[in-house]
């Protein structure tokens, strides 16, 4: 679906074709009659609307007849079905500078696109540049908002892991460190895009525009580290979570073993008192509880013993 939005006296208001300074917006559904309908019209390459298909795309960026192209990643939440998968994934958004135009393509449904869909009645569609540094903007922001989300989430299915030691909370621990390696994949390559964006400086920018960029490479340095810390907190969690499930464990075979010995020497009393053959007391009238008694003594003595080593 091809969405077009211009700004009129401040407002934001979706036309019905392009125009100038209109900002194009394509969101899924997507039909390739649109792909080849929006490429003649604004003479855009098609290869850059069919690439921004790829969910895997790289942040990047390249021109072609004067079409500038910029791919960045933005996280969202992962719809999967699969309750192995992590929370959050990242997708790419394609951003094309046309003559007069500015395009962005989202494979998904995301918030960077409508939190700037939200500011746009401030933006200049004219200034192309600033436009696009206000996409890594908003990118940034929904990188930070989710990072502040999973290291919530992060905490609090700790506290219930404390207290129950369930699977379903470990598993979940699980998908959250699959979201981080997600996240700083991701950062690493915007960050490494902006960088190199204000190196070759690929999109003209002015003095003010590039000191925008140099604080939203700050920023997406800033996430990064976030997202590191993050991974690192959870590593250590499941680690010591891995060494008390061990203990636990090692507890629990001690505590099998001393109650199978208690239980296996009174069994070899009653088995010895119970052969066929000539055994001291044997005609006494007390020869029922001799053994009984020999091991009720066993196993108290033993019983003693193991709680006196805390194997109990």
């Amino acid at each position: 679906m091809i969405q077009y939005f211009k700004n009129i006296s401040g407002q934001t208001v979706e036309i019905d074709k392009p125009d100038m300074g209109v900002w194009v917006n394509l969101v899924p559904p997507f039909k390739e009659e649109e792909f080849i309908e929006l490429s003649e019209d604004l003479e855009i390459p098609i290869e850059f609307l069919r690439d921004s298909l790829d969910i895997d795309e790289r942040p990047r960026y390249e021109t072609e007849d004067n079409v500038k192209f910029v791919v960045i990643k933005t996280p969202t939440e992962n719809n999967s079905f699969n309750d192995s998968d992590a929370f959050y994934i990242t997708i790419p958004i394609c951003i094309i500078l046309t003559h007069t135009q500015i395009v962005t393509v989202n494979s998904f449904d995301n918030g960077a696109i409508k939190k700037f869909l939200n500011s746009f009645q401030k933006r200049h569609p004219d200034k192309k540049n600033m436009m696009i540094l206000k996409v890594f903007e908003k990118v940034v922001q929904n990188f930070m908002e989710f990072l502040k989300e999973i290291n919530h989430r992060r905490n609090q299915y700790e506290i219930s892991l404390y207290e129950s030691n369930s699977n379903e909370d470990l598993l979940n621990l699980m998908r959250i460190q699959k979201s981080l390696v997600y996240f700083i994949t991701a950062l690493r390559s915007n960050e490494m895009l902006m960088m190199k964006l204000e190196r070759t400086n690929f999109l003209s920018l002015n003095e003010e525009e590039r000191e925008f960029l140099q604080d939203m490479i700050v920023d997406t340095s800033q996430a990064l580290e976030m997202a590191n810390i993050y991974t690192n907190i959870l590593t250590s969690t499941l680690d010591a979570f891995a060494s008390i499930i061990s203990n636990n464990l090692n507890s629990v075979m001690k505590r099998l073993t001393s109650i199978t010995i208690i239980l296996s020497l009174p069994a070899l009393v009653a088995g010895i008192y119970g052969m066929n053959v000539k055994i001291p007391y044997m005609d006494s009238p007390h020869a029922f509880y001799i053994p009984v008694v020999i091991s009720l003594i066993t196993s108290f003595v033993l019983s003693w013993y193991f709680m006196k080593k805390k194997w109990f």
